[in-house]
């Protein structure tokens, strides 16, 4: 028996096409809840872009790719980054001439690349997002991610220059740019899991990108979107319909979970 999943946002519980979230979608999560069975956001989201699922009953959220976990108002879990890590980032960034965004519990970028039309491109594809964010006033004192907006070749000079860093692209112009301690979407599923005293096998997860393989690889029951990327698919348990033709509701109804 189910007693928790996970849904990832952009191209999962929000349309591939037009970024709204499909009504089989919103009824499938009120039936999972009227269940008892717990629903969990994960997303690469900043958590304040989280805040339209809250209206659908949702109050679990891991956002940032896994480095911030809220269920409710409790903080169960975060990983931020070094002050020396931002700082000279930033510095690095700015010198170059190379969009970066800062993720708290709101999203801020440095100003960078506002008139470049790939990193309005990725903003979209990535966040949902058709207007360049707030450019930051100062370096925030707790950074739990920060995303490079760089393609292969631009992004090596930054991994020259900070080779104790660690680079993973998600996007073809986006990569986290995360220190040792590694944060992922299965690390965060699983302090939510112990905080809920739940097993992986009792969870399912849902996701269409390839930050979402680790997630479905780690609960009992991994779902992969139709219009997710092929590396994915070939790793999950199932692959569903796109989000835009109610790939989730019709998942959950094929497993008998609603």
């Amino acid at each position: 028996m189910y007693k928790i999943v996970f849904f990832d946002v952009d191209g999962t519980l929000v349309s591939e096409i037009d970024r709204s979230i499909p009504l089989s979608t919103i009824e499938a999560i009120e039936k999972l809840i009227e269940k008892g069975i717990k629903v969990v956001v994960a997303t690469g989201r900043p958590h304040n872009l989280c805040e339209e699922f809250k209206s659908m009953g949702i109050d679990t959220f891991i956002s940032a790719n896994g480095a911030l976990v809220k269920c409710k108002d409790n903080v169960i879990y975060k990983s931020t980054l070094s002050t020396e890590t931002v700082r000279e980032l930033s510095a690095f960034a700015e010198l170059k001439g190379h969009g970066m965004s800062f993720f708290t519990e709101l999203l801020t970028m440095n100003g960078m690349g506002s008139e470049d039309e790939r990193v309005m491109k990725a903003l979209k594809e990535t966040l949902s997002l058709t207007q360049y964010p707030e450019k930051m006033s100062a370096l925030p004192e707790e950074v739990y991610c920060i995303c490079l907006y760089a393609d292969e070749n631009e992004a090596q000079k930054f991994q020259d220059r900070f080779p104790e860093l660690w680079f993973e692209r998600f996007h073809g112009y986006v990569m986290n740019v995360l220190e040792e301690t590694k944060v992922s979407k299965s690390t965060a599923i699983k302090q939510v899991l112990d905080y809920l005293n739940i097993c992986k096998s009792e969870a399912i997860a849902f996701g269409d990108g390839g930050n979402d393989i680790d997630m479905l690889e780690y609960v009992g029951l991994g779902i992969a979107m139709g219009n997710g990327a092929e590396q994915l698919k070939q790793k999950a348990d199932f692959v569903t319909k796109k989000a835009s033709e109610g790939g989730i509701a019709y998942a959950l109804k094929k497993f008998g979970v609603i």
